[in-house]
């Protein structure tokens, strides 16, 4: 049976719904009639939703506020080639409050809707500052994270031929591996993407990623491509016919890294229902199975030997 309780007080916003909701819940005690509404709840919950979509739109005016502020960047290259630099600070802000807010998918959504990726496209990626072009690449990579209707968009824009070629050869080690993360977002888990990625020698581009001097680059280029081949299984007598074996045995033949674990799993991969990746892993002339127990025997004792045993072939 209801008994009369105090009030509680919520606050009003998405929180106070939230908890409002865990409450009602967590009292109801069997089949009790439900009560009609007081007039003083039906007010609070009125308020409470207007809070909420307050916020939303809030955040929306904060999107529209930031690429305001990107976009006067082309008026003041016309004006001159010296950038202030509170300017340019002020960008960079501009980026990074767009890029949290865009976890959001519905902000996602409104960004793009706004034209806030082609913004990114047509200015940023190619930017002079090194620190707004990673900070572009950054806010296309949260956008599109499981976002396929913004993955669609980003495609027809021709971002994966614009971020490959900043991971390939931007001066910039931040911007390579925030181009690469963006490369990452907008093809796992896509066919659609994949098959564009494999259209600009995609695979091509994370080899040499992990051939860089950029430990991050390294580290990520060897993560993707073994999750390529480990989703994509049908990829891998292409990725053989390319060289890729012998590609991975020079990287294994560098000092020892923690990404070599991805590096031995790429080659796991190849040998995997891949007869021709296996017959170039027993090559001879390659010196796999020499390299394997020598590098067991330095890393003797140590987390990382069990991956290269497990490595043998």
């Amino acid at each position: 049976m209801a008994e009369d309780k105090p009030t509680r007080k919520y606050p009003q916003n998405l929180q106070g719904v939230l908890l409002l909701a865990v409450d009602a819940g967590s009292t109801a005690e069997g089949p009790d009639p439900v009560q009609p509404m007081s007039e003083e709840r039906k007010i609070w919950l009125r308020g409470a939703l207007s809070e909420v979509c307050k916020g939303q739109m809030d955040e929306v005016e904060q999107i529209k506020q930031c690429l305001d502020i990107l976009r006067q960047e082309g008026v003041s290259e016309m004006e001159t080639e010296v950038e202030d630099e509170r300017d340019e600070d002020v960008r960079e802000k501009a980026f990074e409050v767009m890029s949290e807010l865009c976890e959001n998918l519905d902000n996602a959504r409104d960004l793009m809707t706004l034209g806030g990726l082609d913004l990114c496209l047509s200015q940023y990626l190619c930017h002079a500052q090194s620190g707004l072009r990673w900070r572009a690449a950054q806010l296309i990579a949260s956008c599109a994270q499981n976002m396929p209707e913004v993955q669609v968009h980003l495609y027809g824009l021709g971002a994966l031929a614009k971020l490959l070629q900043l991971t390939d050869s931007d001066p910039h080690p931040t911007v390579r591996v925030k181009a690469l993360y963006a490369v990452s977002c907008l093809i796992r888990e896509q066919e659609t993407g994949l098959q564009e990625f494999l259209s600009h020698d995609g695979i091509s581009v994370l080899m040499r990623g992990m051939q860089s001097d950029i430990e991050k680059l390294r580290a990520k280029s060897a993560f993707l491509l073994l999750n390529l081949l480990t989703s994509h299984p049908e990829q891998k007598d292409t990725a053989v016919s390319m060289g890729m074996v012998q590609q991975l045995v020079s990287v294994l033949r560098t000092p020892h890294s923690p990404f070599h674990e991805h590096v031995l799993g790429a080659l796991c991969c190849l040998v995997e229902d891949c007869p021709q990746g296996l017959k170039d892993c027993r090559d001879p002339a390659l010196g796999l199975k020499e390299l394997i127990r020598q590098q067991s025997r330095e890393l003797q004792g140590k987390e990382e030997s069990e991956n290269w045993t497990s490595g043998s072939v």
